[in-house]
């Protein structure tokens, strides 16, 4: 059993979904809005986006429902996400580790996975921001949007709902870590391809070799060899 709860303005999806889970609740609940005011992005980050011309949706899931880690979980919604943006532009869309997602080398949708207690229990809240129809981006040259990177105008509302039931089918169903893991590596943004990359204010060339159960990157670096690197460790220039 699924909700889907619509709020025509909010701060944030991630905090305003918490009141509206009942206590106890196994349902997979989920709130969109197209005017979020206070977005959060990956360590601190703000996400800002005009409004009407993007997604913000929020999708919370009982961790008691769930059985892979931490790592796995994150890896899986950003499968199942890049799935359904693949298939609903009919375009590659990459995973730039840990959980961005690119389209035509522009980054068209952050994701941020938290926990969060809520009633005496503990619920993953998986917050999805999509770029759909801005077409100017400021002083952000990796970003687009799906009308940039396709030049098709698509319905923030229909987009929200469908990924929703889309998230709500896949989220919970038993997935092998082999699989959730070679999903993730298949579509890795710029996998055994070099790079530049920055460590510690120092560039240097590099290539992606895998990600690993626990989260990791692995990376080939020209001057140091073989690596493996956590969230904000390193940082891939495109």
């Amino acid at each position: 059993m699924t909700q889907l709860f619509y709020l025509p303005q909010c701060t944030s999806t991630n905090d305003e979904l918490l009141r509206f889970l009942r206590p106890g609740s196994t349902v997979v609940a989920g709130l969109y809005t197209l005017n979020q005011t206070h977005g959060r992005g990956q360590y601190g980050n703000s996400w800002s986006a005009p409004a009407h011309e993007s997604i913000a949706l929020t999708v919370a899931v009982r961790q008691s429902t769930l059985q892979h880690s931490d790592s796995l979980f994150n890896f899986h919604t950003a499968v199942l996400i890049r799935d359904f943006l693949a298939k609903l532009t009919n375009r590659d869309v990459k995973i730039k580790w840990p959980n961005d997602l690119i389209l035509e080398h522009k980054k068209i949708c952050g994701i941020l996975i938290e926990k969060r207690k809520h009633q005496n229990h503990e619920y993953y809240l998986i917050g999805a921001g999509i770029n759909v129809l801005q077409e100017t981006f400021g002083d952000i040259p990796r970003a687009g949007s799906l009308k940039t990177q396709t030049g098709i105008t698509y319905s923030p509302k229909k987009i929200s709902e469908d990924l929703f039931e889309f998230l709500a089918a896949g989220i919970t169903a038993p997935v092998p870590e082999e699989q959730i893991l070679a999903g993730y590596n298949t579509h890795l943004y710029r996998k055994n391809q070099i790079s530049v990359f920055e460590k510690n204010k120092i560039r240097q060339n590099g290539i992606i070799k895998s990600a690993d159960a626990s989260g990791y990157v692995w990376i080939d670096l020209e001057n140091e060899g073989l690596q493996k690197f956590y969230h904000k460790e390193i940082a891939m220039l495109y």
